[in-house]
């Protein structure tokens, strides 16, 4: 499994993305500004998601 880099674009949590702005051991930070709904969610800017719990859709690297 892939671990993700800071920048890369995140799926996780049914739908949610989000842009990893941290990496730590077993997890990362994730901004959900990102994404277009975000103001209509309600929910919090950040989050913390386990490696095992997101796939990447973009790569930072790939730009």
């Amino acid at each position: 499994m892939a671990k993700a880099q800071v920048g890369d674009i995140i799926e996780f949590k049914d739908g949610l993305t989000g842009i990893v702005e941290k990496i730590n051991e077993n997890s990362v930070i994730v901004d959900l500004t990102y994404m277009e709904n975000f103001n209509d969610l309600g929910i919090e800017e950040k989050t913390v998601v386990n490696h095992k719990n997101y796939k990447i859709i973009h790569s930072a690297n790939n730009d």
